[in-house]
């Protein structure tokens, strides 16, 4: 049977089993508080809004879905498939995210699938099925289920907070990587979503008082440099001038050695 998450007293009640099934999750719980139920719109519009927003800040991703949307009232897969790709990339998109719109379209309009019924299926067929479509990975699939159709069992095991928040909540030695996170999730079965959500919650509450950083989380740490200090500065500007002064120097040098050599040489005769 699968469960929707279309309310807040969904999602409540659905909280209430998921730490019935897993009490290691009831202090993260208690941490988080009350929380609210993420919705969003779903078919052609809701999906591409999310394949739009990939790897890119919140603040942007809003830019361009507002832009994109503006432009094609209303958002319609046929008139994005007919529209002219100079014009989609004016409005902030990538060739890659202009192929998987248009492609998405495509089978959306041929009835390859349907973006709204595919909820009613099991999450994993669900996803696989959304994953087959160009430039849907993942992330995207699930983020879509989970939001746009509200399906309870969707669970983005890519999600850096998801993973991040129940590293400290389960407390684990390190982050989970995606498939480590799913293997974990099975046991929140049929409640994955509602699992997604206290992860989220309980991140942001845990990033206030730790000051977890989700933005450097992937990436490499920045090398303190040392403060430059003026005679530094003036070194760096004066550099052709010394290093020519250490270059006459050197010469100098090697001069009075082969001069040395020389005259040693002559009184040896």
């Amino acid at each position: 049977m699968t469960h929707f998450l279309h309310t807040q007293s969904d999602l409540e009640a659905g909280l209430a089993e998921l730490l019935r099934i897993d009490p290691r999750l009831v202090p993260a719980a208690e941490k988080a508080g009350t929380f609210a139920l993420r919705r969003r719109e779903g078919g052609y519009p809701g999906l591409c809004a999310i394949v739009c927003g990939q790897q890119l800040s919140t603040a942007s991703a809003a830019a361009i879905r507002d832009r994109l949307f503006k432009a094609f009232e209303p958002f319609h897969h046929d008139a994005v498939r007919a529209a002219r790709s100079d014009k989609l990339k004016r409005l902030g998109l990538s060739n890659a995210k202009i192929k998987a719109v248009k492609e998405i379209g495509k089978a959306v309009s041929t009835g390859a699938i349907d973006l709204n019924a595919v909820g009613e299926m099991d999450a994993d067929a669900a996803h696989a099925l959304l994953t087959a479509l160009h430039g849907v990975g993942p992330w995207t699939a699930d983020i879509y289920l989970l939001f746009c159709l509200g399906h309870a069992d969707a669970f983005p095991a890519g999600d850096l907070a998801v993973q991040e928040a129940a590293r400290i909540a389960l407390d684990l030695r390190k982050r989970p990587d995606p498939k480590a996170l799913t293997k974990i999730a099975e046991a929140w079965r049929p409640w994955r979503g509602v699992a997604a959500h206290l992860m989220w919650a309980y991140y942001h509450v845990v990033k206030r008082r730790e000051g977890i950083s989700l933005e450097t989380a992937d990436k490499k740490p920045i090398k303190k440099t040392k403060k430059r200090t003026a005679k530094a500065v003036d070194a760096k500007k004066h550099w052709p001038q010394i290093k020519k002064t250490k270059i006459s120097a050197k010469k100098k040098t090697e001069t009075a050695k082969r001069a040395k050599k020389a005259k040693g040489v002559k009184r040896a005769t």
